[in-house]
């Protein structure tokens, strides 16, 4: 039945935050916590902080940074699709499989020549 297949994704979906919680948890009692000076400086490579950790980037640098993680994982979406598409070919969809991996790329395309001409791509 439905509601039974659905159960075991409950069940581990439960055991998972029961078990992120318990390690947290533990890790929190069992943590030693003497806290120092030198400790709770920020640190930066060995070098010794100058000024205050706050510092505003530009919010090109975020937006750069995330359009290259959507592409990054969309890009992952391509492997599985190469590995089967023998498999698409010989079911006799493999038309079909060109065509929605084609659909798939374009919007991708689209997706950065959106982002260029709004600039974001310019580093600085």
């Amino acid at each position: 039945s439905t509601v039974g297949d659905y159960s075991y994704v409950l069940v581990f979906f439960i055991a998972a935050i029961i078990f992120g919680l318990i390690t947290l948890f533990l890790s929190r009692l069992l943590q030693p916590h003497r806290p120092y000076p030198a400790k709770e400086t920020t640190y930066e490579c060995g070098e010794m902080p100058v000024g205050i950790a706050w510092v505003q980037f530009n919010i090109s640098y975020y937006i750069f940074a995330l359009i290259f993680v959507i592409f990054d994982v969309e890009t992952v979406f391509i492997y599985p699709w190469a590995v089967v598409m023998r498999m698409l070919k010989d079911a006799g969809v493999g038309v079909f499989g060109v065509i929605e991996m084609t659909v798939f790329i374009l919007i991708l395309v689209l997706g950065l020549v959106y982002a260029w001409k709004k600039g974001v791509l310019r580093w600085v």
